[in-house]
């Protein structure tokens, strides 16, 4: 240890990484720990005086760093156009990790320092991704992950340890959920949450915080356009918009609907299954609407090639592997696909559901005059010839099967 002399820590001044900076200087003497903070949109309560809280329990200094934009455009919106969805969740811790991931890196490098260490437990998902992204742009630094190490085995055990060093905390004993906010989603764990037998409190005052319980959404429908341009989002209502802000203003829109509340038992990396209870109001109407707009634009193969290949990009996501070869390899295969999803979607928002209003799309491939129940265009009489060729292999299969049958049956009696 006598050789660490330098530490970046991801900092989000929650109660792990509140901890973890006198735990460093205790078990690495004389070191300086460096915090940074990665704004990814989880709002100025959670950065409002970061830097004292830093600098009180032992950081030598504290970067935050504004990393929105990059986060949405880089990394949210590549995801939303692949439809990646792993078992119903929208991935919204899973791809902030790695852009904060990569910018402490590049401080750390900058910095000349030794290690860096992260706050992630060694039950979770993103220990493997902050790490694997550490892996990717600095191989050759030493990573630290106290809770791998330290003695402390549960969240009330890391409340006395930072009473006893009189560190300021935001929660208490009951209310310690452990929660992750960013611009994209809220997630829920712990505490009455960890029996899957039991409803989540949605009712109690300060649990939800981006969204509204149904039952408590207004009695009329709101309703909302939004604009897509080669499968990104672009307006809103008529309104151009980056994707960003569009995203922040149906948060607004959808949390008061009671839009994008999420219950669910997932199957963590490490082999655990863990109940969560995230909001995502926001995201959860882009994703309808994307997937509105792919119905009318992307003809049926590329469509359900796509669908297949959704989950393989959802399990390297949540997975930590987004500077995988393979994921950048699908981000080259969805862009391709989203060259003609452009147009528009409207949705109908009420009491939790989103129910599609109408699309339109100058690429469209659906045709009234083909489709229609009344005179068409489509000659029927083709359909005949189609199906002979279609169903050619099993008229041929039937045919054999009836032959080899007949040959059985005669055989048996001339036995």
């Amino acid at each position: 240890m006598s050789n660490i002399k330098k530490i970046v820590l991801a900092y989000s001044g929650g109660l792990d990484t509140s901890v973890i900076i006198p735990w460093l200087k205790e078990n690495y003497p004389g070191c300086e720990v460096i915090a940074v903070a990665g704004d990814v949109g989880q709002g100025m309560g959670e950065l409002d005086g970061l830097e004292q809280k830093a600098l009180k329990t032992g950081a030598s200094k504290l970067y935050v760093e504004d990393l929105t934009n990059e986060f949405v455009d880089d990394f949210i919106v590549p995801t939303m156009k692949a439809g990646a969805i792993y078992e119903e969740y929208l991935l919204g811790t899973s791809f902030a990790r790695p852009v904060i991931a990569q910018r402490i890196a590049e401080i750390a490098l900058k910095e000349g320092a030794d290690a860096i260490a992260h706050g992630c437990t060694g039950k979770g998902n993103d220990q493997v991704r902050f790490e694997l992204t550490i892996k990717h742009f600095a191989p050759d630094m030493k990573i630290i992950a106290p809770w791998r190490e330290w003695e402390l085995k549960s969240r009330e055990e890391e409340i006395a340890y930072a009473e006893a060093h009189d560190i300021p905390l935001k929660i208490n004993r009951e209310t310690n959920y452990s929660k992750d906010k960013n611009l994209w989603h809220l997630s829920h764990e712990g505490l009455d949450l960890e029996d899957p037998a039991g409803e989540p409190l949605y009712k109690k005052e300060g649990f939800l915080e981006m969204s509204v319980c149904p039952e408590l959404a207004p009695d009329k429908p709101t309703y909302v356009t939004i604009g897509f341009e080669k499968g990104v989002p672009v307006s809103l209502d008529g309104k151009k918009m980056s994707a960003k802000n569009i995203i922040l203003a149906l948060n607004e829109v959808g949390g008061a609907n009671g839009i994008g509340l999420l219950d669910i038992v997932e199957n963590r990396l490490v082999g655990i299954k863990c109940r969560g209870v995230y909001e995502t109001p926001g995201g959860t109407i882009l994703y309808k609407a994307h997937e509105a707009l792919e119905t009318i634009t992307l003809d049926k193969m590329t469509t359900h090639k796509k669908a297949e290949l959704a989950i393989t990009y959802a399990e390297l996501v949540y997975n930590g592997l987004w500077y995988s070869p393979l994921r950048e390899a699908l981000a080259a295969f969805v862009d391709k696909t989203q060259e003609s999803v452009t147009g528009t979607v409207k949705l109908k928002l009420y009491k939790g559901n989103i129910i599609k209003a109408g699309i339109e799309s100058p690429y469209s491939l659906y045709s009234e005059a083909i489709a229609t129940f009344g005179e068409s265009d489509y000659n029927q009489k083709d359909a005949e010839g189609f199906i002979n060729l279609f169903g050619l292999p099993t008229k041929v299969n039937a045919m054999v099967q009836a032959k080899n049958k007949k040959k059985s049956i005669l055989s048996d009696l001339f036995k």
